[in-house]
């Protein structure tokens, strides 16, 4: 299951695993094996070739050592395609091009060659990354409609309001990477606590807080007003971790949760101006 879609799987029910954790362990294997990859990939596929370089041109070479810098750039780690790609022009240089064994090269073709290789890879790996980046964005987004759909769908199904508060409270935990949130009826602005607005800005005191750079305040919590008709139900009250980050998507993601709230509260608990 994507990663990103995991994260609201908490509000049916089903335990929502700690996948922070998971992702980044992934992540983080993923990326060790690239790079290992990218370098060691070139050096073995030379070696594989040194037998037969005097029975092909060794432009057939370089095409069959670019095929290991397209299949390391696939994961989207810069890094090891910036590595495949100089090891793939280095280790042609030495085992491929005359003469063999040396980093010296004589011909302008194979001159030519060699940087070309350089040039692709790292033109290829670009590539690679912001597909990879792209994708992931888009994934991103599929996951937040599911879980506001989840949302929306519990709010129809006529969910308990303090079920449906728990589960959205843990929906904005995961989205925002918060530490906590919790839920207060019927009050605003108590203790002065930072505000996030209806339109993703997030205020403290009389200056815009950029959340995207800076994360949420540090040292006060952020409140979300819920509202029904212009008429406050409640908040939840987002004390964040210091790693978070959320970006303005993930803010009008939060957002919307808390407006799916609103209107389950509306006829369900008095509301206060």
């Amino acid at each position: 299951m994507d990663p990103v879609k995991v994260m609201f799987a908490g509000w049916s029910g089903r335990p929502a695993p700690c996948y922070h954790e998971n992702v980044q362990y992934e992540r983080l294997s993923r990326d060790h094996f690239a790079v290992a990859a990218g370098l060691l990939g070139p050096l073995a596929l030379a070696a594989i070739l040194v037998p037969f370089r005097a029975h092909f041109p060794n432009t057939d070479a370089a095409l069959a050592m670019l095929l290991v810098v397209v299949a390391v750039a696939a994961a989207g780690n810069r890094l090891a395609g910036y590595l495949a790609a100089v090891s793939t022009a280095v280790w042609f240089d030495f085992f491929l091009t005359r003469p063999y064994e040396t980093f010296t090269i004589n011909r302008q073709t194979d001159i030519e060659t060699t940087v070309l290789l350089l040039v692709i890879g790292v033109a290829v790996t670009e590539l690679a990354v912001w597909g990879r980046r792209e994708h992931a964005a888009a994934s991103r987004r599929a996951g937040y409609l599911d879980g506001i759909s989840g949302t929306v769908a519990a709010v129809a199904a006529g969910e308990p309001a303090a079920d449906l508060i728990d589960q959205v409270a843990g929906q904005l935990t995961r989205v925002l990477s918060l530490r906590s949130c919790r839920w207060q009826y019927g009050v605003a602005g108590l203790g002065h606590p930072a505000r996030l607005m209806h339109d993703g800005r997030v205020r403290a005191g009389d200056r815009v807080w950029a959340a995207e750079t800076g994360g949420l305040p540090a040292d006060t919590e952020t409140e979300l007003l819920v509202e029904n008709g212009g008429l406050l139900q409640g908040r939840f009250l987002l004390t964040p971790r210091p790693d978070s980050r959320p970006t303005r998507e993930q803010l009008l993601v939060a957002i919307a949760l808390a407006e799916q709230v609103g209107a389950a509260l509306g006829s369900g608990h008095p509301a206060r101006r």
